[in-house]
């Protein structure tokens, strides 16, 4: 291939499908070959991320990324992309060991909310544990101005249930739970927009997106991002200055 990118990802391989699927159906198509080149790595061996972030005596997940990342490099993609929240605990060191643009989707969503809802202070986040346990979102938001609202106490185990009881283990998205939890945020946090802060629940929003709530699915941002990237560089653009224009 001349022109491709590399999607780092397995972490679950149920959220990676969903980000696939999304860039496949999303690019417009008249024959075989107008869809995009790419290399998945579906490292579905990754030790659990948020198993780590709380508890660093179980097993670290950066020598593997750092493997996959590695090896990726050696092929010359024109960038990376990795479509898992939690992972971005380990950005820095991944996209410092490689001279490929490794687009960072949790930078994408801050910027997606200052640009698009400027008149709102404050911001829903849902997610794992071990995103909320890090506070990369939280300290990204505060940073720009703006107030994280991670909901009462009730909300965190309905979120865990979703991803891990529901999406991880069984392979299905509980539409009413998903819908529950953005009403919660809404109607008892005051949360106008809410951030969906893990991929399982950019699949949630996938299969089950008929809901009033506005939300800001980093997974969805990152798979246009995605498209824009690949088929601006497919035209003869300069992969870094198109590459560059995400790199926050």
């Amino acid at each position: 291939m001349k022109h491709f990118f590399s999607i780092i990802g397995g972490m679950g391989t149920i959220a990676t499908e969903s980000f696939v699927r999304l860039i496949n159906h999303r690019v417009k198509i008249t024959k075989d070959q107008d869809y995009l080149n790419y290399i998945l790595v579906n490292d579905a061996e990754v030790p659990d991320r948020t198993a780590y972030i709380m508890d660093q005596s179980n097993p670290d997940f950066l020598p593997t990324l750092l493997e996959d990342v590695k090896g990726q490099s050696l092929l010359h993609p024109d960038f990376m992309v990795m479509p898992c929240n939690t992972a971005h605990y380990y950005y820095d060191k991944l996209a410092s060991a490689t001279d490929v643009p490794f687009i960072n989707m949790m930078d994408l969503a801050v910027h997606h909310f200052i640009d698009n809802y400027p008149q709102e202070k404050k911001i829903g986040l849902i997610a794992t544990e071990g995103s909320i346990f890090d506070h990369l979102y939280e300290d990204a938001f505060k940073k720009a101005g703006k107030e994280v609202e991670l909901g009462g106490p009730e909300i965190q185990p309905m979120v865990t249930s979703l991803i891990y009881e529901y999406i991880k283990e069984k392979g299905t998205v509980n539409r009413e739970l998903y819908h529950q939890i953005l009403q919660k945020m809404h109607d008892e946090y005051g949360c106008e927009v809410i951030l969906l802060g893990c991929t399982e629940l950019s699949l949630a929003q996938e299969l089950a997106g008929d809901h009033p709530y506005h939300v800001i699915d980093p997974q969805s941002l990152l798979a246009d991002v995605t498209i824009d990237m690949a088929l601006r560089i497919r035209k003869g653009e300069d992969s870094k200055s198109v590459t560059a224009e995400y790199l926050y």
